[in-house]
């Protein structure tokens, strides 16, 4: 019996692709639990999201399905990734009126860059619902860990053949003017930029985990101490950071 945790997501899949080994359906979402589980060698998922929404399903067996799975005991819980609050709501709507279990968490970007459905879209689903979220992407593919600010990008996942597209998206001189006077201020407070970065996302009291992505042990081992930095974003910090981002999306009218 395996008792560590573990996640899965359904949507693109890993095998051949064909018209049933990708999206939403019914046959995908349980045969990709299937393979989760071989691949995994655990006896059922912690989490299960749906990674994406899937036009072509109707979400009523996407639902159904989940819900089968949850019978089965083959996942504890299912949520989604990087589906709209309207979308969330609408299976949250079926999951009532059938009976069923719903959706209980997100997996959305989160930065701050990118802070517009964490900070305005999702605050009536975490005020009626208390939706959890496990956030990616929480350095902005690299922009606030520190690395990009001196403008290097030897040897990063930037510099790689085909990303140039992400390059040109991540180190946009307006975005890394941001990223360095932000450094600056880690700087005054004498801790590392991606710790900084990492921190203010934990703040926020609707982010329940944050994803931690690694190329180095020590750079994991480094990031896994960043509750140790929270203490430090006083209201006075908290504002210096708004002040220097302005990112903050302007709050829409429930």
């Amino acid at each position: 019996m395996c008792i560590r945790d573990s996640s899965s997501k359904v949507f693109f899949g890993t095998e051949n692709k064909g018209p049933n080994r990708v999206g939403l359906s019914r046959k995908h979402v349980i045969e990709a639990c299937h393979g989760a589980l071989k691949r995994l060698q655990v006896d059922y998922l912690d989490l299960y999201f749906c990674h994406r929404p899937d036009k072509n399903t109707p979400i009523e067996e996407t639902v159904w399905a989940m819900n089968t799975l949850l019978q089965q005991g083959k996942i504890l819980y299912w949520g989604t990734s990087e589906w709209s609050a309207a979308e969330i709501m609408e299976a949250i709507g079926v999951a009532k009126q059938y009976n069923l279990i719903g959706p209980t968490m997100e997996q959305p970007q989160y930065n701050l860059i990118e802070r517009h459905k964490l900070e305005n879209e999702y605050l009536l689903l975490f005020k009626e619902y208390g939706l959890g979220t496990t956030i990616w992407s929480p350095l902005a593919s690299g922009l606030l860990s520190g690395k990009y600010t001196s403008g290097k990008t030897k040897d990063t996942r930037l510099d790689l053949k085909g990303m140039e597209w992400l390059k040109e998206s991540v180190l946009n001189e307006e975005k890394l003017k941001k990223a360095t006077a932000l450094q600056s201020l880690a700087d005054e407070l004498n801790v590392p930029l991606a710790k900084l970065s990492l921190a203010w996302c934990l703040k926020n009291p609707n982010v329940s985990t944050v994803i931690l992505g690694a190329s180095k042990t020590a750079q994991l081992k480094e990031n896994l101490t960043t509750l140790e930095v929270v203490p430090l974003l006083t209201p006075e910090v908290m504002e210096k950071i708004e002040g220097i981002m302005k990112t903050k999306p302007v709050l829409s009218q429930f």
